[in-house]
């Protein structure tokens, strides 16, 4: 058996070369290149050179070390036969590694990449993607914060993308990719937003319709192009991407601008794909009852994540989006049995730690929905019914609801945009009278995931707040009500110590974070960014802003951590910590956490009284 015929077995027995038909394979049989490499040679170095090409294993052991920060005397993975190597450099033309070399005398086969692209941009290639690429990354952000930790779409941008107007002719566009040598360009079309023009709907149009030359490129336009914004969920998107069968993604900011195009062979870097077969799931349970069923890996999910490096921010991002295809597939099931209800009548915001992106396996899942300003209360109540079942699937799923009945279901949080609006007026006028300075909190920290993108109300808030100095003094001490504290870390000999970490550290933190956002006028949601926004104010030296943020990331990380370790174990995932449980170590990070914490609570109380509530915002 020649060494071909070698690796035509071997392509057609192992992934993601198996997915691909068997003319696809003879033609990279036929264009491949095999080397014999002695043991301890050097077979791939993608950290200095990227890889334009993709490696096999036909025979012996090849080694695989993924940091180039450092230089381990054993490699990080050591393949065998049918092994892959040298795809991430391939499909991302970056010097993201690996280094391979030769742990035996090895055989390998070396793929021209074009040919071999095709094998990683099928479903079957993003579920290898999703089982080989997430643990090589292991660079945590707090190890190295330059280095983007490519779980949203935003990170995963390679450069400023080619922008061309609406009215550029199509052969003046095609000379321009040629030139740049790009195979796709963002049309400008003004108003309405961005278009994408690829190289295969530039030749479909003239090729095939008979477009001319001369015609403006808005009309060749990709139609499959889709369309999302810089934080979103890469798998979520990844998932998009794959079942529209799209060739690329035009990512927008928050304040709408362009970002750049994510193409599929971009995902490669991101630990998206880890979490894609949970998402698809999700998104095509066909009941409830399988909704609720898939739910129940998201845990173990979680943790693999952690324990794979990804840092713990990020997991908790992840289980956000998570959160989000759970109550978008569960609206999307009441919908269908409910078909004089439409979706495009209303807006679903997550509130909360949800709504902020930093909910973890304990957070209640909050709500709230904006109408549309010409649903009727007739309308409201029927759509209410449905926003109940929902809740009531959610719950079935392991989801904890508010005490207080903070959910769409009822009249209080489910009101048309116009009512919204007025109900905010209002609270900014009289924060006290109807518990104005809770919604107002509740408002700022919404984030709509069904429905329309806009946060009207929330924005009008950040935007009116300042005009009311009494209101922000009033939100401040509601804010500083809750103190940072280790009261209860104290009487361990009472009784067995409990410690609520959210009670009596991160929500201190937060609601000190969301009103100096406001301070800041920042329409930010997370609260390291919050803290960041308001740093170097009067109230918030910058260094001390830093330190929070951290100390926020520090105490979510040992949330987290202590709570999957909770369910391991078989019990329901709580706030409260016992403290002889906790290492030296842990007890020493929150007794240092809240002291910087209430250090920043006094702080602000301080300058409060002091300094007029017009120069809080002024620069240090």
């Amino acid at each position: 058996m020649s060494e071909l015929d070698d690796l035509r077995s071997v392509l057609a027995q192992h992934a993601p070369f198996d997915s691909v038909s068997a003319e696809v394979r003879d033609g990279l049989v036929a264009k491949a290149e095999i080397t014999t490499y002695a043991a301890g040679s050097l077979v791939l170095n993608a950290f200095e050179d990227p890889s334009s090409a993709v490696y096999v294993v036909l025979d012996g052991q090849v080694g695989l070390w993924n940091d180039a920060r450092r230089s381990p005397l054993e490699p990080d993975e050591i393949l065998s036969v049918g092994g892959v190597f040298g795809f991430s450099a391939m499909l991302t033309e970056r010097s993201v590694g690996p280094r391979a070399s030769a742990v035996t005398q090895a055989t390998v086969a070396r793929l021209p990449g074009d040919d071999a692209a095709v094998a990683f941009v099928t479903k079957s290639g993003a579920r290898f993607l999703a089982a080989h690429l997430l643990p090589n990354a292991r660079a945590d952000v707090s190890a190295a914060p330059h280095m983007p930790a490519y779980y949203q779409v935003g990170d995963l941008i390679a450069e400023a993308p080619l922008v061309v107007g609406a009215g550029t002719a199509l052969t003046d566009v095609a000379r321009q990719l040629t030139d740049s040598g790009r195979s796709s360009a963002v049309v400008d079309l003004g108003p309405t937003g961005f278009g994408l023009v690829t190289d295969a709907s530039l030749r479909r149009r003239v090729l095939v319709d008979g477009l001319p030359g001369s015609a403006p490129v808005r009309e060749a336009l990709d139609a499959s192009a889709l369309h999302t914004t810089a934080d979103a969920s890469a798998a979520e998107t990844l998932v998009h991407v794959l079942e529209t069968d799209s060739e690329g993604v035009i990512v927008t900011g928050a304040n709408g601008r362009l970002a750049g195009v994510v193409r599929v062979r971009d995902f490669a870097l991101s630990p998206a794909a880890a979490d894609l077969a949970v998402h698809q799931q999700l998104r095509r349970a066909a009941t409830t009852t399988d909704l609720v069923r898939h739910t129940k890996a998201i845990p173990m999910l979680l943790g693999q994540l952690l324990k794979r490096g990804l840092a713990s921010r990020r997991v908790i991002s992840v289980y956000s989006s998570l959160i989000d295809s759970v109550i978008r597939r569960a609206i999307e099931l009441g919908l269908a049995a409910h078909p004089e209800l439409s979706p495009d009548r209303f807006t679903w915001l997550a509130l909360g730690s949800n709504g902020r992106r930093e909910a973890v396996l304990s957070s209640d899942v909050d709500s709230a929905v904006a109408f549309a300003d010409d649903v009727g209360e007739e309308e409201m109540a029927a759509y209410r019914e449905l926003f109940t079942t929902v809740d009531l699937t959610l719950a079935e799923a392991g989801f904890t609801g508010d005490a207080h009945g903070v959910s769409a279901r009822h009249a209080l949080l489910s009101r048309t945009d116009a009512q919204w609006r007025a109900a905010a007026q209002a609270w900014i006028a009289d924060p006290v009278e109807g518990k104005g300075a809770i919604l107002t909190s509740l408002l700022v920290d919404s984030r709509p995931i069904v429905g329309s993108t806009t946060r009207a109300a929330a924005e009008l808030v950040v935007e009116e707040l300042r005009k009311h100095p009494m209101t922000m003094r009033l939100l401040l001490v509601d804010a500083l009500a809750h103190r940072a504290r280790l009261r209860t870390l104290r009487e361990p000999w009472r009784r067995p110590a409990n410690y609520d970490i959210k009670e009596l550290a991160l929500l201190p933190l937060v609601n000190l974070a969301r009103w100096g956002a406001l301070v800041a006028r920042s329409e930010e949601l997370a609260t390291p960014e919050r803290l960041l926004a308001c740093g170097g104010t009067t109230f918030l030296p910058a260094a001390h802003a830093a330190t929070l943020a951290e100390v926020f990331e520090v105490l979510q990380r040992l949330r987290l951590r202590y709570q999957l370790l909770q369910v391991a174990d078989g019990s329901r995932a709580s706030d409260s910590l016992v403290f002889d449980q906790m290492s030296p170590i842990d007890r020493s990070i929150v007794t240092s956490a809240v002291r910087e914490i209430s250090r920043a609570q006094k702080r602000m109380a301080n300058v409060a009284s002091y300094v007029e509530s017009g120069e809080w915002a002024n620069r240090a």
